[in-house]
């Protein structure tokens, strides 16, 4: 997993870091969130992070499951929120769908995601797959 941590002032002087990779599987991210909030100062509670793990895992396993890969998960942290941003190289849109109490065919991921995130958007990606973008308040 390639990976790059960067740092940024905005124009009115706060700074934002932002931390790049392309995750394989759900323990990448979750790796590479535990890193990224291990450098954000101040850190998150104990809540925020075990939320970002939680909808991190579900983004990523759901992008490898549905759509094959993942393409990029971004983290952006600023004075008031986490962003987490994550591309798949498919266009199509996450689904709601009833979940499978039998655990055979999931529909768990995509609500979770919903709850756990302040705000949730979908976009067409340029190259033709889809960008997620889930905030969660710091």
């Amino acid at each position: 997993m390639n990976d790059r941590m960067l740092m940024t002032l905005s124009p009115d002087g706060a700074t934002r870091t932002d931390f790049v990779c392309r995750p394989e599987k759900a323990a990448d991210a979750r790796d590479a969130v535990s890193t990224f909030v291990a450098m954000l100062n101040p850190k998150p509670t104990a809540h925020v992070v075990q939320n970002l793990l939680l909808l991190v895992s579900e983004l990523v396993t759901n992008a490898v499951r549905h759509a094959g890969a993942v393409t990029a998960l971004w983290l952006t942290a600023d004075r008031t929120s986490v962003q987490v941003r994550i591309t798949d190289p498919s266009p199509a849109r996450p689904q709601d769908r009833t979940p499978d109490l039998t655990g055979r065919n999931g529909g768990f991921g995509w609500p979770m995601v919903q709850r756990l995130a302040q705000e949730v958007t979908v976009r067409d990606a340029a190259d033709g797959g889809k960008v997620i973008l889930a905030t969660v308040p710091r």
